[in-house]
């Protein structure tokens, strides 16, 4: 184990899931931290959804895309037949595979993806994504994964908090959304409103 990394739990209904978390997330100076050494509650939320939805991820093959600290592959693994984690920063996919040595899961696979220079020899049944449209300089590249996946027949799950520089890239996949819902996180006396979207030709 890192000596830079703790153990944290995280609640979905009455699961509880423990994974490994930088340090500076459980101090004050967790504000000026990557995006990727934070669970976010849009990472939250899609569990929650998948754990309502549990045929989205069962005994199929599962792929996160822009895992950050993978809470949800973490959650998939004990519901999917394989789960394929990835994350541009090998920072992150070090903790992730921590996290998984930990809960002794041995149908998780993690790997270093930039998804700017993507290609996939690997289709899974179900794509998952949370919180990966804050940048609108990414969108076009985000939306062409997404097609990506759609087209190879593919059931994409983004999970996505209301942010208003979202939306344009929302209005983007809304075609192929065939389920919206809304679920709310409670995580530190703050509530905050996840989006889920299920997109699918």
């Amino acid at each position: 184990m890192s000596s830079n990394a703790v153990l944290q739990s995280y609640h979905i209904q009455q699961h509880q899931i423990a994974l490994f978390v930088p340090v500076t997330l459980s101090s004050s100076t967790h504000v000026h931290a990557p995006y990727w050494a934070k669970v976010w509650p849009a990472a939250i939320g899609l569990c929650y959804f998948l754990q309502d939805h549990l045929y989205y991820i069962h005994k199929k093959k599962v792929k996160e895309i822009a895992a950050g600290l993978g809470l949800p592959s973490i959650f998939t693994a004990s519901h999917a037949d394989q789960v394929y984690c990835s994350d541009i920063e090998p920072a992150a996919m070090q903790l992730v595979q921590q996290s998984v040595q930990y809960n002794q899961l041995t149908n998780v696979h993690c790997a270093v993806v930039n998804w700017n220079t993507y290609t996939d020899t690997i289709i899974p049944d179900t794509v998952l994504l949370s919180d990966v449209n804050y940048e609108p300089d990414q969108f076009d590249q985000l939306f062409s994964v997404i097609s990506f996946y759609i087209k190879n027949n593919c059931t994409v799950i983004l999970s996505s908090p209301q942010r208003l520089m979202a939306k344009p890239f929302i209005e983007l996949v809304l075609p192929f959304c065939s389920t919206r819902d809304e679920v709310l996180v409670h995580e530190n006396d703050c509530i905050t409103a996840v989006s889920i979207f299920v997109l699918h030709l």
